[in-house]
């Protein structure tokens, strides 16, 4: 699907949880991520975090330059889910 809108000319960027996978499926532009399979973004309502990765993917369109580029970021899982346990402490007070 990325690759059918890349020849449309809609640049896009994967985000990916598996790297291994997604250097085997060489899309044009992938962020890894090290958080478990299905938490692309994070944890619910870390919004900060979530904007933070969605502010990498786009930086990634502009500053890629060459296809199958993978950014890495310097995150962490048991950062962020310690940083959702206290959003979601603090939004049942």
């Amino acid at each position: 699907m990325q690759r059918a809108a890349e020849r449309r000319g809609i640049a896009t960027v994967s985000p990916s949880v598996a790297r291994d996978v997604t250097e085997h499926a060489k899309p044009p532009r992938a962020v890894f991520l090290p958080f478990m399979m299905g938490h692309l973004f994070g944890v619910p309502f870390h919004t900060e975090l979530q904007r933070h990765i969605l502010m990498e993917m786009i930086s990634l369109l502009e500053t890629a330059e060459e296809s199958g580029t993978i950014r890495d970021l310097d995150l962490s899982w048991a950062k962020a889910r310690k940083e959702g346990k206290e959003i979601e402490r603090r939004a049942s007070q």
